[in-house]
């Protein structure tokens, strides 16, 4: 069975950082594009930061420059470095995947069929 678990979520004051780990089992984990997708209370699910099969990253606008996405396909890994937290990324994050390149979908949350369960960050002032 395809199980995917988040981890390294919290609390940390504006300005800081946290790293976020999933890690996936069941799955030919290489062959899938794999997404960090977050939701606030009252907001959309956004996709936040991907990882193509072919190695291409994707990122949010109101991501870019401080957030980094990383995988490791020998250990079915998936990372995210968050950096320079503002208020506004307090959410569950959840990681998703989907079989291919994701190109064109990687932050579509409908064309994702694994998730996780998500981890809260919450960032406080």
């Amino acid at each position: 069975a395809v199980l995917l678990v988040e981890s390294g979520g919290g609390a940390v004051l504006a300005g800081g950082s946290l790293t976020l780990s999933c890690a996936a089992s069941g799955f030919a984990y290489s062959l899938y594009c794999m997404t960090w997708f977050r939701q606030a209370p009252g907001k959309e699910r956004e996709g936040v930061a991907a990882m193509s099969s072919g190695g291409t990253t994707y990122y949010a606008d109101s991501v870019k420059g401080r957030f980094t996405v990383f995988r490791d396909n020998a250990k079915n890994t998936l990372a995210l470095q968050m950096n320079s937290l503002k208020l506004d990324d307090t959410a569950m994050y959840y990681c998703a995947a989907r079989f291919g390149l994701g190109r064109n979908s990687w932050n579509r949350s409908d064309s994702f069929p694994y998730w996780g369960q998500g981890t809260q960050v919450t960032v406080s002032s």
